[in-house]
């Protein structure tokens, strides 16, 4: 069983070619941005600490996400015929949908750990200590996976009485409207789900900020200057998510024809492209002792030269 897509984003024409080179361009700019991070991290063991060592699965997580989008979507642009199996249909929803849930597991327990460091900043080390650095990147990863996994195994046993899918890229969502049978099951799960887990998380990370907030209002200008530089990547980072998680949900539920037909293609990739190109640029320039580590990493050499 195939699945085609009639969506004319992909259709073109001979613009296709210079579309690739912009896809693969990107492609490789995010590739390059989060290797670089990551090994700066990796190698500098200033860089050993709680926030980074969460930061680095943030950025494992951007790498994956986009590989699950970004090698499919190109084999798709330069095919005159938009099709893909089933199974790689569905491996493409597990990616993404993993991709979408792990990075807001992340950026959970980065508010978490930030909330830790500044509200209790003597009993930080005891509480954020390596093994619940461990567990919580663990969770991270493997709760989605569940999720994930059942979700997808519901949609997959669904009888189809279609093939057709109107996007970019393989969607749960679109899958499920295709079916003929009975899709109650796969739709209560994914109610339940959305209105526990994810909705838990956001108010775990309100309330971590609004306890934040709350100290810097009350503490010094140097507790206010820290608080800001090192709590600022992570709520904007969080905010763009949001938003881009947002436009993705309200492409599918709601009627956007009304909407720019460019504008339409890049609501529809924003939450897989613009997050993995932002942390990158956001953590690298924002957080000192990552600019340092770049400066060490890079100019070490010319700084020793005679």
């Amino acid at each position: 069983h195939n699945f085609t897509s009639k969506s004319a984003y992909l259709d073109i024409g001979p613009l296709k070619y210079f579309v690739f080179v912009l896809v693969l361009i990107l492609y490789v700019l995010i590739i390059g941005c989060n290797v670089l991070l990551i090994v700066v991290i990796c190698v500098n063991r200033t860089l050993h600490e709680p926030m980074y060592m969460f930061l680095c699965s943030l950025l494992v997580n951007e790498l994956y996400g986009s590989t699950g989008l970004f090698p499919s979507l190109l084999i798709q642009l330069l095919s005159d015929v938009h099709t893909i199996s089933a199974p790689l249909c569905f491996l493409q929803i597990v990616c993404i949908y993993m991709y979408a849930n792990v990075e807001f597991y992340n950026l959970a327990a980065m508010s978490y750990d930030r909330y830790l460091a500044i509200c209790h900043p003597l009993q930080y080390k005891t509480l954020m200590s390596l093994n619940m650095i461990v567990r919580l990147i663990v969770l991270s990863w493997c709760l989605p996976l569940f999720y994930v996994i059942i979700l997808t195994s519901l949609s997959a046993s669904s009888q189809l009485c279609g093939n057709i899918i109107d996007r970019l890229f393989c969607n749960n969502y679109y899958v499920v409207k295709l079916a003929c049978s009975n899709t109650t099951a796969s739709n209560v799960y994914g109610l339940v789900y959305t209105f526990t887990v994810p909705i838990g998380l956001a108010v775990l990370i309100v309330y971590t900020y609004m306890r934040i907030l709350r100290v810097c209002c009350s503490g010094s200008g140097q507790t206010r200057q820290k608080a800001v530089s090192t709590c600022m990547p992570h709520l904007v980072s969080l905010l763009n998510f949001s938003f881009g998680c947002f436009f993705e949900v309200s492409q599918g539920r709601f009627d956007m024809s009304y909407v720019p037909h460019i504008l339409r293609i890049i609501l529809s990739v924003y939450f897989i492209t613009c997050q993995p190109l932002l942390n990158p640029v956001l953590y690298g320039v924002q957080l000192r002792k990552i600019r340092m580590s770049c400066k060490t990493l890079f100019f070490r050499k010319k700084n020793l030269a005679p």
